[in-house]
């Protein structure tokens, strides 16, 4: 995928030093949003009039307790996306997550996956600082906001988050959970860990007289059956090799995924097991496969047949069992429905967790895992679907005295700053907390979108390459050649304009037509500004010296048009005292027709001085790191328009 990868070594210590301090620096702010909005809370209370006080709200006005399926799914889910968030930060994750995760996430998805993801991973390798600290505290906020926000619109705002944030990563990170890519398969992951995040907050945004409806129960526990029941289907499929240890000597699918999470580095005792694992599915891929297949749809039409609504002997639905008669009516009814979702539940989290350590080797290991895959996600809306539909089985009452959902009133009144100010007044802590977890997902959000606001990549992709400049303040050496018009240009012709000043070979075909792209780029980049600088080039080839092989170096590399480009050439008696003056070294290779030479960019001033020497090695020549190289060479020439000589 072209662009996608900054061609950067994944732990380049130029790259983790500036991410660390990114994600100190942003912590410190997540901290003072905290301690900010806290002081104000408390200073409110403080000061409000005698006579004002009233209970503090935390949104808790509403029909009983929250219910203890979306307790589970709020906090667990909570305590996942602080996990994620910590995986984040690992250091590896800056440069390595669009070459290392999100490219081979969509290798086997259609090419349109491809490309859709390749944009997504291209946007992250050009900010891979501000993009990895992003994620970090975005993932983070999420998380804390679930944590502190029980009820109330600040919690299903919380989850409408999660999920929208969920619904990105699914298709950006994941490539759709690879659910157009052959070998689609439960045990390897699919459909995308991240989709059970999406799934979880839309439950949870869901109003709060929709949290006892048996319709909701039967459908949490029916949907979870028919999605096992689906995927009991893919894995006993023929022709996907799932039913093979090994497809002519080599790994099956499932032998395959296994060996390559046993080569993860991890603990040694549990790269032991997953090898063992491997070792056994290799052997005995055909049991394997059936018992897992066996073991789906089993569980699928359990949960299935729990949710179902119960049918009289005439075949019509039965009447809903008055509440006062309840417990024991329902109870003798719903008995067994009751043992099968408690049974089936309890076997699907066993089930799930086993090929969470067996087959998924935990997904979090290796310095690159960014969530642990999809059995833990899986096995908390399990529980929460079992504790949803036992639930509506033995249904409770409401607790005497407990009043009816009230609707808000006010309308635009409560927006007036003194009615915010009341609200913040009397609002409890969990409340105040939630609006400050809310407060650091902007705060890594904000930073992101202004780097993509911006034209060009971070220039330290260019420095993780080449080092930093080194900084110069001496005249700068005279020249004067012919341009690729046969116009006689001097040094001294060009005073008044900053000059970024490079040596190419014309006929060169490796690092030459890479530099050249990163000034014309530079030119674009210097918008308004780029009147006022000259981009020059002097040939470095000897033995092709004449016009005709810079006019044609600047066709094939679209430069003919580019206003305020100058390739300079001239005789060798010419052109060897300019390499000698500027101290660029040059080698006729053995072929004839390349030289290999150093690769050097000078910024002069408009005065005529040197302002910086770059080291301009062009790396790997990624589109992410030509235009990091451009936007520093933009840079470099705009402080040279500052500068006073």
């Amino acid at each position: 995928m072209p662009g996608m990868t900054s061609g950067l070594n994944i732990n380049d210590p130029i790259v983790v030093a500036a991410f660390r301090s990114a994600l100190l620096h942003q912590g410190i702010a997540a901290l003072l949003i905290f301690a900010v909005l806290i002081v104000a809370w408390v200073a409110i209370r403080e000061w409000r009039p005698p006579g004002a006080a009233r209970a503090p709200r935390d949104g808790r006005a509403g029909d009983g307790a929250e219910p203890r399926w979306r307790q589970v799914l709020r906090i667990s889910f909570g305590l996942l996306w602080l996990f994620d968030g910590i995986l984040q930060a690992q250091p590896a994750m800056a440069v390595g997550l669009p070459s290392q995760v999100i490219e081979p996430s969509a290798a086997s998805s259609p090419h349109w996956v491809q490309q859709l993801v390749n944009w997504a991973g291209t946007a992250w390798s050009y900010h891979p600082v501000q993009a990895g600290a992003a994620a970090v505290w975005i993932q983070v906020g999420i998380g804390l906001w679930l944590l502190f926000a029980a009820r109330g619109p600040l919690s299903r705002a919380a989850a409408v988050v999660s999920a929208g944030w969920g619904l990105v990563v699914w298709v950006f990170g994941e490539s759709l959970g690879g659910v157009l890519a052959p070998g689609l398969s439960w045990l390897t992951g699919a459909p995308g860990g991240v989709a059970f995040y999406c799934v979880a907050g839309a439950l949870i945004a869901l109003p709060e007289r929709l949290w006892r409806a048996p319709l909701l129960a039967r459908f949490l526990a029916g949907g979870t059956g028919l999605f096992l029941a689906g995927m009991a289907v893919l894995q006993a499929w023929p022709g996907r090799g799932f039913w093979q240890g090994t497809l002519g000597r080599q790994p099956g699918s499932l032998t395959s995924m296994i060996q390559d999470m046993a080569g993860t580095a991890q603990p040694r005792a549990l790269g032991a097991l997953v090898t063992h694992a491997g070792s056994l599915v290799r052997a005995h891929g055909f049991a394997v496969n059936l018992l897992a297949v066996i073991a789906l749809a089993v569980l699928g039409l359990a949960l299935l047949a729990a949710a179902l609504p119960r049918i009289r002997r005439d075949g019509a639905k039965a009447p809903p069992v008055p509440q006062a008669a309840a417990g024991p009516a329902r109870g003798r009814a719903g008995g067994w429905r009751l043992i099968l979702v408690q049974a089936a539940t309890g076997v699907l989290v066993a089930l799930c967790l086993a090929v969470w350590v067996l087959v998924q080797d935990f997904g979090f290991f290796g310095g690159l895992g960014t969530d642990p895959n999809s059995m833990v996600p899986m096995a908390l809306l399990a529980v929460a679907a079992g504790l949803a539909l036992a639930a509506a089985l033995r249904p409770a009452e409401r607790p005497a005295g407990q009043p009816a959902p009230q609707p808000a009133r006010g309308g635009w009144r409560r927006l007036r700053p003194a009615a915010l100010a009341e609200s913040f007044g009397i609002a409890g802590v969990r409340t105040v907390l939630s609006a400050s977890a809310a407060g650091v997902i902007v705060l890594g959000a904000i930073p992101m979108a202004a780097a993509q606001a911006s034209p060009g990549a971070a220039p330290i992709l260019a420095r993780a390459i080449d080092g930093s400049a080194a900084p110069l303040h001496t005249p700068a050496p005279a020249f004067a050649l012919t341009d690729q018009d046969g116009r006689r240009v001097s040094l001294a012709s060009l005073r008044g304009k900053a000059v970024l000043l490079t040596f190419l070979d014309p006929v060169c075909v490796t690092d030459c037509p890479l530099l050249a792209q990163e000034f014309r780029q530079a030119g674009v980049l210097l918008g308004a500004d780029s009147g006022k600088v000259e981009l020059v080039a002097v040939n470095l080839n000897p033995l092709y010296s004449s016009t005709a092989y810079t006019r044609a170096f600047d066709r094939q590399e679209r430069l003919a048009r580019v206003p305020d480009w100058l390739f300079l050439t001239g005789s060798p008696a010419q052109l060897h005292p300019v390499w000698r003056s500027y101290g660029v070294a040059s080698q006729t290779l053995p072929a004839g027709s390349m030289l290999g030479h150093s690769d050097a960019a000078f910024v002069i001033s408009p005065a005529g001085r040197l302002r910086e020497e770059l080291d301009f090695d062009p790396g790997p020549g990624t589109a992410a790191t030509q235009s990091s190289f451009a936007t520093e060479l933009a840079a470099a020439a705009r402080a040279a328009l500052g500068a006073s000589s």
